[in-house]
């Protein structure tokens, strides 16, 4: 078995965690989120921690357990620090223009790209070639970065696109003549 699956999941200070059946519960300052634990996995969950152990020794169950750990980890995370995501535009009159919950995105197509934000993600531009993205729903803000990346990704030949942040943009040679 896993050795991460052992660990319990200490709940952090401002955070309060409940169970009600396979439902787990979560809130804290940012807001509140619940998880659905699947069938396979055990939860025990007291006033300073929350265990997760398979019910069956077989290695789905064990895998579930694992992932079920994951996701109540982060959605705890997101209800007491919340997650952020970077994106930087490269280009010449690339630029993005946030209004509201929509993006107004300038990537060298003859038309502006308009992008609603999905409901919990949020964002805001401190320059006009920066995006910063935030929720306190992980997968919900990582749908949304790949979304808009999507629009114009990164070229490796002028490095020209959408990029995270953190990401290395691998630059190629242009033929020589």
């Amino acid at each position: 078995m896993a050795r991460n699956n052992n660990r319990p999941i200490q709940i952090s200070e401002g955070v309060t965690a409940e169970l009600k059946g396979q439902i787990l519960s979560f809130s804290g300052q940012k807001g509140s989120m619940d998880l659905v634990v699947n069938d396979q996995v055990k939860v025990e969950a007291s006033e300073e921690s929350i265990l997760f152990n398979p019910k069956l020794e077989t290695k789905e169950s064990v895998a579930l357990t694992g992932t079920m750990r994951a996701l109540a980890l982060n959605r705890m995370t997101g209800v007491s620090k919340g997650f952020e995501r970077k994106l930087e535009i490269n280009g010449v009159g690339y630029r993005v223009k946030v209004n509201g919950s929509s993006l107004e995105l300038s990537l060298g197509y003859s038309h502006p790209v308009i992008y609603d934000l999905p409901e919990g993600v949020s964002a805001e531009a401190p320059t006009n070639t920066e995006l910063v993205l935030n929720s306190i729903d992980k997968q919900l803000l990582g749908d949304a970065a790949s979304k808009i990346r999507s629009f114009r990704p990164p070229e490796p030949y002028k490095g020209k696109g959408v990029k995270y942040s953190d990401e290395r943009i691998i630059r190629k040679e242009s033929k020589k003549a």
